[in-house]
């Protein structure tokens, strides 16, 4: 059910489905909240499942220039107000990972478990920032073609041809994103600060979800960060859209995590 709460006088666009246990999906850059329907149609008959859209994604409008991702994890915290929510499992797909993880550091208490989904607790480094300001000149330039090529690129190279009309649909959805809401979040991942320390000292249950092959993240630098610590790490054989790509697989172990 689609619903709606007020935070700094927009309204932020969210949907409820299932009873019980919550769980919260965080979608990521360029996608909105109806990239977890399928897991939704699933977790809903045993959980109560949240998905909210980010600030400038979806129905939920932008707030500035810049949108940091603690100002989005409040947007989160402000769903969780509005439900009365008192403790949940949080899931996030790349960006939402970094929403997931800022949520974390602000907001423990309210935590069962933290997933992170083709995403990194680690900040941009300088040469990704070089790369987040030469992508806002494209999108400046052409946001449209600039969303075209990005989507694509977040697929395993061969996978570009087996998810052909998968693809289409993902950037027909990435289009509505609107110019300010694309600038706002590459503004804010910029500027993300490190939050690696969570995955080794923090009380509540933590999985990584890596694909091999992600074209976005070093999948090292990924396993690097997870040695010495608790965080469950389960390795597929895609890419960066492992809820595409790797669907089966993602289930699985979603149902792992909530279950454990």
């Amino acid at each position: 059910m689609q619903q709606f709460v007020s935070y700094k006088n927009i309204e932020i666009a969210y949907t409820v489905s299932g009873q019980g246990n919550a769980l919260i999906f965080l979608h990521g850059f360029l996608e909105t909240s109806t990239m977890w329907q399928p897991y939704i149609d699933i977790f809903s008959k045993t959980h109560k499942v949240i998905a909210i859209d980010l600030l400038g994604h979806g129905k939920t409008p932008c707030l500035g220039y810049i949108q940091t991702m603690e100002e989005m994890a409040e947007t989160v915290f402000a769903v969780v107000k509005d439900l009365k929510l008192r403790k949940m499992h949080l899931f996030g797909h790349s960006m939402g990972g970094y929403v997931a993880l800022a949520f974390a550091e602000m907001y423990p208490d309210y935590l069962k478990g933290l997933c992170l989904i083709n995403s990194t607790s680690r900040a941009d480094t300088d040469e990704r920032k070089v790369n987040r300001d030469r992508a806002i000149r494209a999108v400046k330039h052409n946001h449209k073609q600039f969303i075209r090529i990005s989507i694509t690129n977040l697929f395993r190279p061969k996978n570009r041809k087996i998810f052909t009309q998968k693809i289409k649909e993902v950037k027909k959805e990435a289009l509505t994103t609107s110019l300010q809401g694309i600038v706002a979040a590459l503004e804010g991942m910029k500027i993300r600060e490190d939050r690696e320390v969570l995955l080794h000292f923090s009380p509540y249950k933590k999985m990584m979800i890596i694909g091999k092959h992600d074209p976005v993240l070093n999948f090292e630098d990924l396993l690097d960060q997870t040695k010495n610590s608790e965080v469950d790490v389960d390795i597929f054989p895609d890419g960066h859209m492992s809820h595409i790509e790797n669907k089966e697989d993602l289930l699985f172990s979603l149902e792992k995590f909530v279950k454990n």
